[in-house]
């Protein structure tokens, strides 16, 4: 019988982000956005033995009642965001893989205009996305951004807490619900009576956690959160209906005025590069955004999206063309999760990520603006592979310079 430590050290050996377990079926694992079934199915029996070895005994009470349980635990010296739950065929597991490393701007492969986010000492910062488009690797950043330039106090709200952040500058406090507060909403009441500069709320899910954050943006706060959404005009629509009728303009003269910015993104697979890399929306508050939020016609954010590029604005068209524009990116090693990084470690080194299967490009989609030269050596590896070569430079970064190695020949000469 295969334990749960094995399960996830497979998971992360495939570079995997996801593991999911569901009695009867096949333990199925998620890599590069792709759903792929292993060929041994676990029983009812054998799940609920890894379930009650995560869980104490109320926990284990509270699951039979609630039918669901978040926690957040190592595994196998890995740290693990799981949910637990009751389905059909009786409990199941879905955990994700946290690969631990110091999340920055620049590892994220993100626009240094996503910095500007942070610029302002209050207001309300919103990052939107489907789910798994790495939202919370985008906040951790621009946490870890802000521990390392200037001296605040910041306290985190999260379900469960994903990264744990080690304080430079900052005096960081996180607290988990169900733990430590037993709701968003309590500990963000909480969050305004303790001295905060900062606030970081996992995500607004009603109405009076919204009202309550931007009351916090309002009163001198900078406020951080989360919410799903496709762009950044379903965000601020979203927010906005999350409301009663009669309460929406006053709510919309809020959030026009306490609104900082906000960043929408997904992650777009790259084949040559064996990694997906974000593509994002990006909107900041200026006369013209706030005008368009009083004025109820979000539908024109994008044409303001267009039209203040110079400002910071970005469009996912504009972001694309940048993206596929870059010469260097950069790429985490796979096998670094199985280490915790030193305390002091500053932002990871930039290595290769072990290529996996993953679908080639369509082929109407434009081609990368780098290229290798055309004169260049073909690749060793029998099947074809993308015209681009990796290289090291000295800090670390791997470079699409088109020296004609191939990636993987790199990679098995580094072991």
């Amino acid at each position: 019988m295969p334990t749960l430590d094995a399960l996830v050290l497979h998971a992360l050996q495939l570079g995997a982000s996801d593991l999911h377990l569901e009695p009867g079926l096949p333990a199925t694992l998620r890599i590069q956005g792709q759903l792929r079934p292993g060929e041994q199915s676990l029983s009812a029996h054998e799940l609920e033995g890894m379930v009650r070895g995560l869980l104490r005994d109320e926990a284990w009470d509270r699951l039979l009642l609630r039918r669901s349980a978040d926690l957040s635990l190592n595994i196998a010296g890995v740290r693990c965001r799981i949910n637990v739950m009751f389905s059909q065929r009786g409990l199941g597991i879905a955990l994700r893989l946290l690969h631990p490393f110091t999340a920055t701007i620049e590892s994220l492969n993100l626009h240094p205009d996503v910095g500007r986010l942070i610029s302002r000492p209050h207001g309300l910062v919103v990052v939107s996305g489907p789910t798994g488009s790495g939202k919370s690797s985008t906040i951790a950043a621009l946490v870890e951004e802000l521990n390392r330039s200037r001296s605040l106090h910041v306290i985190t709200i999260e379900e469960p807490i994903e990264i744990n952040f080690r304080p430079r500058r900052c005096l960081i406090r996180q607290r988990e619900v169900g733990r430590d507060t037993p709701s968003f909403h309590q500990g963000l009441m909480d969050a305004l009576r303790e001295d905060p500069d900062v606030l970081v709320v996992g995500e607004v899910r009603d109405a009076e956690t919204i009202r309550l954050a931007l009351t916090a943006a309002e009163t001198g706060h900078l406020v951080i959160t989360t919410l799903h959404a496709g762009t950044c005009a379903e965000a601020i629509a979203r927010i906005i209906q999350s409301f009663a009728p009669e309460v929406q303009p006053a709510i919309t003269a809020s959030l026009a005025e306490s609104l900082v910015g906000v960043l929408t993104q997904r992650l777009a697979p790259r084949a040559d590069l064996g990694t997906r890399l974000p593509e994002c929306e990006l909107l900041l508050a200026n006369d013209a955004v706030r005008g368009t939020i009083r004025g109820g016609t979000l539908n024109r954010l994008n044409n303001v999206l267009q039209t203040h590029a110079a400002e910071g604005m970005w469009s996912f068209e504009r972001w694309h063309r940048w993206q596929e524009s870059r010469e260097k990116y950069f790429l985490r090693q796979r096998d670094a999760a199985r280490e915790p990084l030193p305390e002091d470690a500053a932002a990871p080194a930039a290595l290769p990520a072990t290529p996996s299967p993953a679908p080639a490009r369509p082929a109407a989609a434009p081609a990368p603006a780098v290229r290798a030269p055309a004169t260049r050596a073909p690749a060793p590896s029998p099947a074809p592979r993308p015209a681009r070569a990796a290289t090291r430079t000295d800090d670390g970064v791997w470079d699409l310079d088109g020296s004609g190695e191939d990636l993987a020949s790199i990679l098995k000469e580094l072991g």
